[in-house]
């Protein structure tokens, strides 16, 4: 039997992702690609840089500015961490895991 439309819920999910300078521009180029995300926070040292709001329909052309701006600053810092905020489904019923949602 299926349940009707709209009974799944939405949860904010966040995940950290550690990269060298070097590879923050490609990293963030595959994360574009996945297209469910809602936001991008580049930190280094546990100062946030650099925040992106994306949506689905802006992704594309428009970031491409921010992406050139993410070379020059992979260039100039050694380390730094991804915080990659998505939406994901939750059924009716389940309950995300203790820390999961935030």
């Amino acid at each position: 039997m299926t349940e009707p439309f709209g009974t799944d819920e939405k949860q904010t999910v966040r995940e950290e992702i550690h990269v060298s300078g070097s590879q923050l521009v490609d990293k963030v180029k595959e994360l574009l690609h996945q297209g469910n995300i809602r936001r991008l926070v580049i930190r280094h040292a546990g100062t946030d840089i650099l925040e992106l709001p994306l949506t689905v329909a802006a992704v594309g052309a428009v970031f491409m500015p921010a992406l050139a701006a993410l070379g020059a600053l992979g260039a100039l810092i050694a380390d730094c961490s991804i915080v990659v905020e998505r939406l994901e489904s939750v059924a009716a019923g389940d309950t995300p895991a203790d820390g999961a949602a935030q």
